[in-house]
């Protein structure tokens, strides 16, 4: 049988850095959270963890996580084993098996060697190294022009909250990148015109 799709008790950021501490691979926490350590305070409830990793070195963080099941996101309240459908998806749920929850989700990134691809236009690439900031307790975190150009895709409230309140804070660089991705990807979208004014 599947665990429960809504049974969610997701990790702090924190908690999921621990687990890394002392890995030799990329990772960064991505969504909201990522959005709260670009801020430097939690702004927010968050329903669940985000981490990202290039997808090359998926099957290299799994050792590091024993007590858990990883699984696929299908649609409909479905779900896969990952070993099964992992290269079909990006998002990958990690169960805990013993506290029956859902604790983080890991993103595939596609990448080049060290070069990140976006997954929303593969034309959008960026070394590894300018697509992360690392918070003052030593957190890496996806820079919040990224995070915000996926949150643009399907705008709820939590994301419109997390672009209102990071966008200010962004600098002109940052403004000026999100704005040109989101011409690319999005043309007609609201954050396309307010990330202009702002230039």
């Amino acid at each position: 049988m599947q665990p429960d799709v809504e049974a969610w008790d997701p990790w702090h950021a924190r908690d999921f850095a621990a687990r890394m501490e002392g890995a030799r691979l990329s990772w960064f926490v991505a969504g909201g959270w990522a959005i709260d350590l670009f801020l430097g305070t939690c702004t927010r409830d968050h329903e669940d963890l985000e981490v990202a990793v290039p997808s090359s070195v998926f099957e290299v963080l799994l050792p590091r996580f024993p007590e858990f099941d990883f699984w696929v996101p299908q649609g409909e309240r479905k779900l896969a084993r990952a070993e099964t459908l992992a290269g079909e998806s990006h998002q990958t749920w990690a169960y805990e098996r013993a506290a029956k929850v859902w604790r983080f989700d890991v993103f595939r990134e596609p990448h080049d060697g060290d070069t990140w691809i976006c997954r929303r236009d593969a034309s959008i690439r960026r070394p590894y190294a300018e697509v992360f900031e690392v918070s003052a307790d030593g957190i890496p975190y996806l820079k919040p022009e990224i995070c915000l150009l996926f949150k643009a895709k399907a705008v709820r409230d939590k994301d419109r909250a997390d672009f209102e309140t990071a966008l200010p804070r962004m600098s002109l660089a940052q403004r000026m990148w999100l704005h040109a991705a989101l011409e690319r990807v999005y043309p007609d979208h609201d954050w396309t015109s307010a990330t202009e004014c702002m230039e």
